[in-house]
């Protein structure tokens, strides 16, 4: 799918943390109990995904909720139990990576409170992407893929966090762990 977005602007709402943007080690504590997928499988596409994001034409644009990084920071919720050492060296890779790859590369947090979005990935005016957990739903139609980029963008216009203030915000997180 990304292949054949190449040149356009991609438009992504991950589940969590973007697995391209993840450490290894990040990644094998997320995929250790996984059922479908093996941790090495995981990284092996991650890795594949984040060399393809460097050499692609095409625009990435992330929106997140607010509370999925702050909560990564604080290893709330989903992130229980993830060492503090695992979560700094994560947090300086998403550092590392805005700064190589902005503007080609821009993350929004937005507040999950005032507006909602399932994850979901949308390849220019190609194809828009639901994952569902353990599958996902591909729609080709240019009014539903329209009306979710739509809404992409209204995340990012309401974002709480910018692109450009997304690095300043991960360097408090940062701060506050130590």
């Amino acid at each position: 799918w990304h292949k054949e977005a190449a040149g356009y602007k991609i438009r992504y709402v991950p589940a969590k943390l973007p697995d391209m943007l993840k450490t290894r080690a990040v990644l094998e504590w997320e995929y250790a109990p996984h059922l479908g997928r093996t941790s090495d499988q995981a990284i092996g596409a991650s890795e594949d995904r984040l060399t393809w994001m460097r050499s692609a034409q095409s625009d990435y644009e992330i929106a997140m909720p607010l509370f999925e990084i702050e909560s990564f920071a604080s290893a709330t919720g989903y992130y229980h139990g993830l060492s503090p050492q695992v979560r700094l060296e994560q947090i300086d890779r998403l550092l590392a990576l805005c700064d190589q790859l902005y503007p080609r590369m821009r993350i929004y947090l937005f507040d999950a409170k005032r507006l909602y979005c399932a994850p979901v990935t949308v390849f220019g005016p190609l194809l828009c992407v639901f994952y569902a957990g353990s599958h996902y739903m591909a729609f080709r139609d240019r009014d539903r893929i329209e009306t979710f980029t739509r809404h992409l963008d209204t995340l990012v216009r309401e974002a709480d966090v910018t692109a450009r203030d997304f690095p300043g915000h991960l360097r408090a997180l940062r701060d506050s762990m130590r």
